[in-house]
């Protein structure tokens, strides 16, 4: 997925960094990324270490990474069940076609008609079968992430999901196909969490702790309502042009309220070694955070250059508005 702030291009970096730091033999140490976004990272530790401890407060996200990291045995039957869906006739009667596809009359346009349709039935069988028992947790999320990921592939917009196009783009209108969203396997069982981390860190511990918050104002709850609304799959009356529904704001977004967070958050770690991935456009900026991990333990910074995934198709034309830095900010914590 083109996601935004995604580490896919950082990820090999900021392990080699990581590994620095808390040493290249992981295997007895727990491993947290608390704002887990697609699972990028924690799918890159995933097989080196003990366990990885996954959260985000988004719920397409929380469905992602219970596949891609709290999924760890292999799902012998899972091909028979996308092909099964694949299968399916479309309905014309579900969710997404009605509130998001030209069709229907809503007004909006962020499937073709066809794939919208196609979406709702492939989602209303797989909670049918979920709630028949005829498939289990793991199958269910494994099938959901895939229906995720691959509705993401046809979508009518620009990256995100903030707009839709006024006209149907060349990959939006290739028919709909589910395909698995496959994930690694290995002996270790990991957790996966869909709270608020500010929350969830006084009830976890570890040995690291990886963060990658929100860096600036846009809300994910926002720009990838339409990820949740196909995951949660639960009526509402969407609002406006767009078809937002109510959506979570993070206080990591909000430049009044991001310096409290993160000071509370670092606090009450109970992990060792805490990184925190953070690029020279945030609404923190270096110094503030330098200054607030300073307050915990021994502090170190290092820094890449990279050219980072914009939404706006103008500005990726731009290589010179495309080039930041990321920051990777380390804490060994006094415990």
């Amino acid at each position: 997925m083109n996601y935004i702030g995604s580490k896919q291009k950082l990820s090999s970096w900021l392990k080699e960094e990581i590994k620095k730091v808390a040493g290249n033999n992981l295997k007895d140490k727990i491993f947290c990324d608390i704002f887990a976004g697609t699972g990028i990272v924690g799918r890159a530790f995933k097989k080196d270490v003990k366990q990885v401890i996954a959260n985000d407060l988004e719920y397409y996200s929380f469905v992602l990474n219970r596949n891609y990291i709290g999924n760890h045995k292999e799902i012998k039957n899972k091909q028979i069940f996308l092909d099964r869906l694949n299968l399916l006739d479309s309905i014309d009667d579900g969710f997404i076609y009605k509130n998001y596809c030209l069709g229907s009359g809503s007004g909006r346009q962020y499937f073709s008609d066809e794939n919208g349709k196609k979406i709702d039935s492939i989602r209303v069988q797989i909670q049918e079968w979920y709630a028949k028992k005829e498939i289990d947790d793991d199958l269910y999320y494994f099938l959901l992430a895939s229906l995720i990921e691959s509705a993401d592939k046809v979508a009518n917009t620009a990256s995100v999901y903030g707009a839709f196009l006024k006209h149907i783009k060349k990959t939006a209108q290739k028919e709909f196909i589910l395909k698995g969203a496959e994930f690694e396997t290995n002996s270790n069982t990991h957790k996966v969490f869909n709270e608020d981390s500010n929350n969830l860190i006084k009830k976890i511990s570890g040995d690291i702790l990886y963060l990658d918050p929100p860096y600036n104002h846009r809300q994910y709850g926002a720009n990838y309502h339409l990820l949740n609304t196909i995951a949660k799959y639960e009526p509402f009356v969407p609002k406006g042009k767009t078809g937002l529904p109510e959506y979570n704001r993070s206080s990591y977004s909000k430049k009044n309220e991001v310096l409290k967070f993160f000071d509370e958050l670092i606090k009450n770690a109970e992990f060792k070694y805490i990184f925190l991935s953070y690029n020279n456009e945030g609404i923190m900026s270096k110094d503030q955070v330098t200054t607030i991990m300073k307050k915990y333990g021994k502090y170190d910074l290092v820094k890449k250059e990279y050219q980072r995934f914009k939404a706006d198709k103008t500005e990726n034309r731009n290589h010179k508005a495309n080039t930041t830095y990321e920051y990777l900010h380390i804490l060994e914590k006094r415990i």
